[in-house]
């Protein structure tokens, strides 16, 4: 995989991360319309993060991988 190529997964995984979050907010707003409690939580946005390998060291070994 090229630089070209691994920079355009990386940022199909954050748009992904993205597409995801925003349905998450979404439900929240719909949860508290309804007068329940949020469905999600802070930590259940920053496990997006994790999910789909977009923090600072899992880019990093990505960008390394193959060198």
């Amino acid at each position: 995989m090229n630089e070209m190529q691994q920079a355009a997964y990386i940022m199909a995984q954050a748009a992904c991360a993205q597409i995801e979050a925003i349905g998450m907010v979404q439900e929240n707003a719909v949860d508290i319309a309804n007068g329940r409690p949020p469905t999600y939580a802070i930590l259940d946005f920053n496990a997006l993060i994790v999910k789909y390998g977009i923090h600072h060291n899992a880019v990093i070994a990505f960008l390394n991988r193959g060198r």
